[in-house]
């Protein structure tokens, strides 16, 4: 195992993959309830019942896959599941307000992921990476740093930060009408505990704090035991399997064209710079990446999320895309994709003993995404600030990530302003010609998504 892994190789241990693979499920494991909560609201029996169980087992299978093949394919330690944003786009974007039914929905998922897996088998992926400057590779790490502590602040509206109705911040969240938010106060407990751990050079401090945070949780009824340890009607994920409507694409004809155009370049392009930017943000601040600036096993990842994908739309589910959580657990050692195949085999269990991931409160979890962002803005020194043709671009990148709540869109307007500055300032050359073709697709997809 050691030596397949490259464990010891990789300057890791056993103990520092497992503990790692651990914390990264759990900071995660939340996507096996609120995925299904997001699908549900379309995904329905024909009769209008819940399919949310089987929505619940077929995410929990995209993830399995995505984490394993990751694991036996790249052997780097990222997680993949159905990714937060691309649920909501499947659900009220494409759904919703494209009036797609989910079965023709999934057909969309399908295909965008058949289209990312031909990018990510030709050479075109590795010279989407390297087309990337090294700027704008610093301040996607910085940026996704930013984000991540963001989702760890807002903890789904129960955390530090107050959100209104219409998810927009108001302020602290520590009381409501002079009543104290116990899990704000949980998280900021949690946050000192794992913040005095890291000061102490504790070992495990991330993985230490959840499960203390937890436990403290118990005080303020924040942690319960689950009453039924199984999940009844797993049987149910046969209801949204295979249900793929391809013929229903094409009702309207022609005028069915460009909106499955902006769909389909909305799920690939979301998908692949959410997956890349994680990738090598995430592998540059940890100092996993090559002389050349590029993650080792990297372009495998990416053909894994691919495969996931496809996969995830077989069993009912939108598109998967690899993991910012999976920053906490490479924050504790982390080096190989035995951590992911953990995570992988956790997603499987969960299956049968669901409400086991359930036990540990976001209040828990929300500390770790927070001290990870300490950790990962560290990549934004290695920004020229003092270079507007960089500077400007590396801002918008950073940014733009937590305030449009998007990895992509902070790619996506890096990209934008990166090549006009260039071009305004006539060094048309020094813009790799792909970098020209990623920031027309980028403002293609702007414009489709917002007609």
């Amino acid at each position: 195992m050691d030596k397949f892994f490259k464990i010891t190789e990789r300057g890791s241990s056993l103990r520092k993959e497992i503990i790692g693979g651990l914390t990264t499920f759990f900071t995660m494991a939340y996507i096996i309830f609120v995925n299904p909560n997001i699908l549900s609201i379309v995904i329905q029996g024909e009769d209008g019942s819940s399919l949310w169980t089987g929505i619940m087992v077929g995410t929990c299978i995209a993830a399995a896959i995505g984490c394993i093949l990751t694991a036996l394919l790249a052997n780097v330690p990222f997680a993949q599941a159905p990714g937060m944003g691309l649920n909501a786009f499947f659900t009220y974007t494409v759904c919703f307000t494209m009036g797609y039914s989910w079965q023709q929905a999934l057909s969309i998922v399908l295909i965008s992921g058949v289209i990312f897996l031909i990018i990510g088998l030709s050479p075109l992926r590795g010279k989407i990476i390297a087309s990337i400057p090294a700027g704008l590779k610093a301040a996607i790490g910085a940026g996704i740093g930013l984000f991540i502590a963001f989702i760890g602040l807002i903890n789904n509206g129960a955390g530090i930060v107050r959100l209104d109705e219409g998810n927009n911040i108001t302020g602290l969240n520590l009381a409501n009408d002079g009543v104290w938010n116990n899990a704000a106060i949980l998280s900021i407990i949690g946050l000192i505990l794992i913040a005095v751990l890291m000061a102490w050079r504790v070992k495990g401090a991330i993985f230490i704090g959840i499960i203390a945070t937890t436990l403290i949780g118990f005080l303020f009824k924040l942690t319960e035991l689950p009453e039924e340890w199984t999940v009844h009607g797993v049987s149910q994920v046969k209801d949204v399997m295979f249900k793929f409507d391809f013929a229903g694409l094409f009702d309207d004809g022609m005028k069915a064209i460009l909106p499955l155009v902006t769909a389909i370049v909305s799920f690939v392009i979301v998908d692949m710079f959410d997956t890349v930017g994680t990738l090598v943000g995430t592998a540059g601040n940890a100092g996993m990446l090559d002389k050349d600036g590029n993650l080792p096993g990297g372009d495998k990842a990416i053909i894994a999320d691919a495969v996931a994908t496809c996969a995830g739309s077989c069993v009912g589910t939108s598109t998967v895309t690899t993991y910012v959580e999976s920053s906490a657990g490479i924050s504790e050692g982390a080096r190989t994709g035995f951590s992911s195949l953990l995570v992988g085999i956790l997603f499987l269990l969960a299956i049968i003993i669901a409400p086991v991931a359930g036990i540990i409160p976001g209040a828990a979890t929300a500390p770790a995404l927070i001290i990870v962002g300490v950790l990962m803005m560290k990549s934004a020194a290695k920004v020229a600030w003092d270079d507007m043709e960089i500077a400007i671009p590396a801002f918008l990148t950073i940014a733009m990530m937590p305030f449009a709540y998007s990895i992509s869109d902070g790619i996506g307007f890096g990209f934008i302003s990166y090549t006009i500055i260039k071009m305004a300032r006539g060094k048309f050359k020094e813009v790799p010609v792909l970098m020209y073709i990623l920031t027309a697709l980028f403002l293609l997809m702007y414009i489709l998504k917002n007609r």
